[in-house]
């Protein structure tokens, strides 16, 4: 992995190449607009949601998102589903998008869980399947490929924080010209601004450029690479990693409570640490237990067996 402590800003090449970096599935949902009774929903115009699956597949999986060059090994396993609620016209829609990327640990065949997020069911989008979806970070051309851009961006940053320090950092620059630019837009589209409420797009730019919570860039990092990749060598040590991963998360949350990341954080990793840390020593498990209560109370009776006396 030491190519990845080699990336400047001059990643953003956006020219498609054969080593591509994702290796993205991707469901498209339109089951709802079937059972309604709109318009433009007739069963002989199903083929628009497969060019539609097929275009988001070849936007995310055939486009040269960085310079590097990624083996098939080391391409990064995601997931994009699109939930299709309502069609107002030919080429309008109405949804919303869930994004999973997973994280394979080291001499292991386990995949952690890096990101899982469901946004607000207010996606509203374009697709007009006779023309390809276009991107230029600094342009926006279309909600679906701002969308579907920030999210890749924001992957390569939690993929790339987690195998080295601050790693991700380009990444989540780059996710912030995507939500800039979409931000501007003369249409409004609803996710890119401050206002747009807690769950916002804009919130997980915002929270992974922010020096105010860096601490966040080291949690992935100290979780995964010195935490989860060293569950073979050295489980006590990795144990103590991992809990200082969950003291850098709370270093954050005590900076500002509430951050969209740490709760992203928190939701993608508890039942994880619950299973890491059932085995181990009582004052672990006590250490482990006051940081969740801190963080989100609801969550701490999920670790109601742990010994926290």
């Amino acid at each position: 992995m030491k190519k990845f402590l080699s990336i400047i800003l001059a990643i953003m090449s956006l020219v498609t190449a054969a080593a591509q970096e994702f290796r993205c599935s991707v469901s498209v949902n339109y089951q709802k607009l079937l059972n309604s009774q709109q318009s433009y929903d007739s069963g002989g115009d199903k083929k628009v949601f497969d060019n539609m699956k097929k275009s988001i597949e070849d936007f995310v999986n055939g486009r040269k998102w960085t310079t590097l060059e990624f083996e098939q090994a080391e391409k990064i396993d995601c997931t994009i589903g699109l939930i299709l609620f309502e069609r107002t016209s030919p080429t309008d829609f109405k949804g919303q998008l869930s994004i999973q990327l997973r994280r394979p640990v080291y001499n292991s065949t386990y995949t952690s869980g890096l990101f899982n997020y469901m946004e607000t069911a207010d996606f509203l989008f374009s697709y007009n399947e006779s023309q390809p979806l276009e991107f230029d970070p600094t342009l926006f051309s279309s909600n679906l490929a701002s969308a579907l851009a920030f999210y890749c961006y924001l992957l390569l940053g939690y993929q790339f924080d987690s195998f080295s320090p601050s790693g991700g950092e380009p990444f989540f620059e780059m996710a912030h010209t995507v939500q800039e630019a979409a931000a501007s837009s003369p249409v409004e589209y609803k996710g890119w601004q401050q206002k747009d409420g807690q769950k916002a797009r804009y919130w997980f730019m915002e929270n992974h450029t922010n020096a105010a919570y860096s601490k966040l860039h080291d949690a992935y990092y100290t979780y995964h690479r010195l935490g989860l990749d060293m569950m073979t060598k050295d489980q006590k040590q990795a144990r103590a990693n991992i809990i200082q991963a969950l003291r850098y998360v709370q270093d954050v949350h005590r900076t500002r409570s509430s951050l969209l990341a740490t709760q992203q954080f928190l939701d993608v990793k508890l039942q994880e640490v619950i299973s890491i840390f059932t085995p181990a020593p009582p004052e672990e498990q006590k250490e482990v237990y006051n940081i969740i209560k801190e963080i989100s109370p609801m969550n701490a009776a999920k670790l109601k067996d742990f010994n926290t006396k």
